[in-house]
């Protein structure tokens, strides 16, 4: 039925260049006009009809005008029997004329109205990207840009799969299996058609990653669209995500600015309180002979106290460490000196851990800031001491290898899992087996491993066959004084 309602044009036009053929063969045979004038005559004709109708009506027509010549104007007259050989070439030529010129515009006709059409898909292209552009991405959901897509398109649905959330987004009244097909066509990264119902798949890159898929039901043209189209679902899905991450980032940054000044502040507010609690302390001892228990508790006062207020430096170091790059102020310092001062002290505190220092040399001095290497040490000889059992020994050695200072601290405690190493040093990253033995913020690495690249050093987790299974060993190197100048 559609083949014939597409044939009636043809043979309307064909009727109506014929009629025009009569009524010319009529004038010009009254006017008793030669073969010559009147194939001029008819090839007007034939071109006027080429550019109202189609190829077929015009041949129609370029065949009538030929027979009309041979009928009417060559001799013998009134019959199509034809006896000068000029007379068959003029004809032949005449046919072959109008056949050409019909062919020519008839393509002609076609390409610009290729040409129209593609011109006014790229407009909607055009338009549909400006729209696009002008979301908001921080208040615009998936489905809006969806509603776009459909509405410059004019197609049946359209539907938008996210990988980054696993969700898919729709506009318009798809099917079932629409929304199936486009989750597929990401799962199986490849682009499909069916012509069938008029759905079509495309997988959505961007940096080289597919990050989604988008499915057409009743797009038109898919070869010249669907292109384009997927470059502008992907651009908007790339920069949705990217929108997203920066917002993040800069949530979490002004997070961090916030926590950071409320340590600073509480920090801050400790020191006074605790100056005032080691005064009272003091003041107890001289003010009269106490008794043993009345010494202790003011020897337990004092003691905590002291600990209490290298906690609250702690914490504004660390603070600090969170808020701007480490600029460490750098003088000579003695490695194996600091070591050893700070192994003392943890053996006071931690009474109920071994501490074994192995010195492979007697002095090692290094370009360094005293204070943030002591924090950075510090932190590794906490987390020797949270982490290991009780009774257990923590090793630390200082070694000399190639003009560099190294301090190696082993502890007997749960060992770092395979795919925990390459985030152990990771800002609040706490290893699994952590979380469950110690409270912490997952900082102490972080900023440990901060202050040491400030210095030109490396910390890292030993892998190597010498480390034990059990417990973790941590490596710190530091270039020697003489080698950094």
């Amino acid at each position: 039925m559609a083949k014939t309602f597409t044939l009636w044009p043809s043979i309307l036009r064909s009727l109506v260049g014929c009629l025009v053929i009569g009524l010319t063969t009529l004038v010009c045979y009254r006017l008793q006009l030669n073969l010559t004038i009147t194939s001029f005559i008819y090839l007007i004709v034939v071109v006027f009809q080429s550019l109202v109708g189609n190829f077929a009506s015009s041949a129609a027509v370029s065949l009538v005008a030929v027979l009309c010549l041979d009928f009417f104007f060559t001799t013998p007259l009134f019959s199509l029997e034809v006896t000068n050989p000029l007379d068959i070439l003029a004809l032949v030529s005449f046919l072959i004329t109008g056949l050409v010129i019909t062919r020519l515009t008839t393509q002609v006709r076609e390409e610009a109205a290729v040409s129209d059409h593609q011109r006014l898909q790229v407009d909607r292209l055009y338009q549909l990207a400006q729209q696009l552009l002008a979301l908001d991405p921080e208040r615009t959901a998936y489905t809006r840009s969806m509603e776009l897509f459909r509405d410059h398109l004019h197609i049946k649905a359209v539907c938008l799969f996210d990988a980054a959330k696993a969700e898919g987004h729709c506009a318009g009244n798809p099917s079932d299996e629409l929304t199936e097909r486009t989750r597929a066509g990401y799962s199986s990264g490849q682009d499909t058609a069916d012509p069938g119902p008029g759905i079509l798949i495309r997988c959505l890159i961007a940096g080289g990653n597919r990050i989604g898929a988008i499915g057409f039901e009743g797009l038109s043209d898919p070869e010249l669209t669907a292109g384009p189209l997927s470059a502008l679902a992907a651009a908007m899905l790339e920069r949705t995500h990217t929108f997203r991450k920066a917002s993040h980032a800069a949530a979490a940054a002004q997070a961090e600015l916030f926590r950071g000044a409320v340590l600073d502040a509480l920090a801050h507010e400790f020191k006074t309180p605790l100056a005032t609690i080691l005064t009272a302390a003091g003041g107890l001892r001289e003010v009269g002979p106490l008794c043993s228990g009345q010494s202790e508790l003011a020897e337990i006062i004092e003691a905590e106290a002291v600990r209490l207020g290298g906690l609250t430096s702690r914490v504004l170091g660390t603070s600090r460490l969170d808020r701007e790059d480490v600029k460490p102020q750098l003088d000579r310092t003695d490695i194996t000196e600091l070591v050893v001062n700070l192994v003392e002290q943890y053996s006071r505190q931690c009474t109920e851990r071994r501490f074994l220092v192995t010195k492979g040399t007697i002095a090692t001095e290094v370009l360094a800031d005293s204070d943030l290497l002591r924090l950075a040490l510090r932190q590794l000889l906490d987390n020797a001491c949270k982490y290991s059992p009780p009774g257990s020994t923590v090793e630390v050695s200082l070694q000399l290898q190639n003009e560099q200072a190294a301090v190696r601290v082993l502890n007997s405690g749960v060992p770092i899992h395979a795919h925990e190493r390459t985030r152990i040093f990771d800002r609040f990253y706490r290893g699994v087996e952590a979380q469950h033995l110690a409270p912490g913020s997952g900082l102490g690495l972080y900023f440990a491993n901060k202050i040491v690249q400030a210095h030109g050093g490396s910390m890292e987790l030993e892998t190597q066959p010498g480390a034990t299974e059990e417990g973790a060993a941590f490596r710190l190197t530091l270039p020697l004084a003489q080698s950094a100048l």
